[in-house]
């Protein structure tokens, strides 16, 4: 087994040549008894055989890669594949137990934003010392200090001591810091979790620009279609392995087909099942399959359902979710006050939803089966339906409804003339 190499860090790299190589790379950590002694007493009866470590695994394992300044690598995979760890060794905070990794150039990392930070020193104290950790010089730091802030958005907060910020405020000023840094290499960890949609477009904004100027990019991400959308290669990350390397659109389906297939398995809970859902169906107006549409496009959701015991009543419930969970569409039955067939055997019911204003990503279709007084929930599938949107507008924003723009003459103009823009 080839053996571990310190990571280096070079001059900044010629255009011609790779800004970061890594080859073979391996990371390996030891699993411990679930049944460990908590204390000597406990070690000495059970023996000290069971504080060895009784295997030891890959989390990483054959990894290699390149990438080019003003490339962006993106790298997908569920959570415990590998993708943290990845992105440790790169900053150098883990040593890889096998294989090498080369980094050219000024090296910015957005991982734990928050971390390095001086709860009782002043945001204002932070900045310098965490911009020079970052590789800038005291001077560089003093030019870059007022951008950092405005950036930021803390003018009012900056001189108070940093215990007193919000998480968000940290996490803001943590991001400022990193992008300020003039880094040749960038290694981004989930940007889009910095706070409001507003600051986010702005991390989206100041990101792409130091790709334009040559920086290399390594992002970690869970949307296998913002991989697609910012990426020119990626990496599918499975149990520490990499599954597909190439074209982000080849990757990021592969992955998304990956995970609708797991996420069609059926998983029962402890539902009373009066009422059980038989089968949901995505579908565009004519009433073909659709598991992808694009921003604004319509979309029929179709549900079979089995009443096999005697109930009085019943609502159905539709709501569309993000994969963390948040949901950005709810519908149920009674709030229109539709009365469900109930008898016993099998029924179907429909939702047209004329245009869905949302922007792109991986979404999932959810349905429940409910009594009519919401006390008893007879099935519901959640997370096992997932649909996904193609970004098409070119803003950023979660929502992007039918909108017209007007510029209409002031009331002392002697001109009728009224420009409109609709989309």
């Amino acid at each position: 087994m080839p053996e571990a190499t310190s990571k280096t860090t070079l001059p900044q790299p010629a255009t011609d040549q790779p800004a970061v190589i890594v080859e073979n790379l391996g990371k390996r950590y030891r699993r411990m008894h679930t049944d460990r002694p908590r204390t000597i007493m406990e070690a000495a009866l059970a023996g000290f055989r069971k504080m060895r470590a009784i295997e030891t695994f890959w989390a990483l394992e054959a990894v290699s890669f390149s990438v080019m300044p003003g490339q962006m690598l993106g790298v997908i995979g569920h959570n415990g594949a590998g993708k943290s760890t990845l992105l440790q060794i790169l900053s150098g905070i883990v040593e890889p137990d096998q294989g090498r990794v080369q980094v050219l150039g000024r090296m910015g990392a957005l991982l734990d934003l928050g971390s390095g930070f001086h709860e009782d020193l002043t945001g204002r104290e932070n900045v310098f010392i965490n911009a020079i950790i970052g590789g800038l010089t005291r001077q560089e730091a003093e030019q870059q200090f007022e951008r950092i802030l405005a950036f930021a958005e803390l003018e009012d907060f900056i001189d108070n001591p940093l215990r007193t910020y919000s998480a968000g405020m940290q996490m803001r000023l943590g991001f400022a810091i990193a992008i300020h840094t003039n880094p040749d290499v960038l290694f981004i960890d989930e940007f889009l979790s910095v706070g409001d949609l507003a600051f986010q477009s702005k991390c989206l904004d100041r990101i792409l620009e130091l790709k334009r100027a040559g920086c290399a990019i390594v992002l970690i991400s869970h949307s296998a279609s913002q991989v697609q959308e910012l990426c020119d290669q990626a990496i599918w990350l499975e149990q520490g392995q990499i599954k597909a390397y190439g074209e982000p659109e080849v990757v990021a389906q592969a992955y998304a087909d990956k995970m609708a297939a797991k996420a069609n398995q059926p998983v029962r809970q402890g539902y009373s099942q009066e009422a059980i859902i038989r089968a949901v169906r995505r579908l565009d107006h004519q009433g073909n399959r659709q598991a992808e549409i694009s921003t604004g496009d319509g979309l029929m959701i179709e549900l079979d359902y089995g009443i096999q015991q005697a109930i009085t009543s019943l609502i159905v419930s539709i709501s569309i979710s993000s994969a963390d969970g948040q949901i950005f569409f709810n519908t149920n039955t009674q709030t229109v006050d539709l009365n469900l067939p109930i008898s016993l055997g099998e029924h179907q019911v429909q939702l047209a939803i004329e245009r869905l204003d949302l922007a792109g990503g991986e979404y999932f279709v959810n349905v429940g089966l409910y009594a009519g007084d919401w006390r008893f929930t007879y099935d519901m599938q959640w997370h096992q339906h997932p649909l996904k949107i193609r970004w098409t507008p070119p803003e950023q924003t979660l929502l992007y409804p039918p909108r017209q723009w007007r510029i209409k003459p002031s009331p002392t103009s002697d001109t009728a003339l009224v420009i409109e823009s609709s989309t």
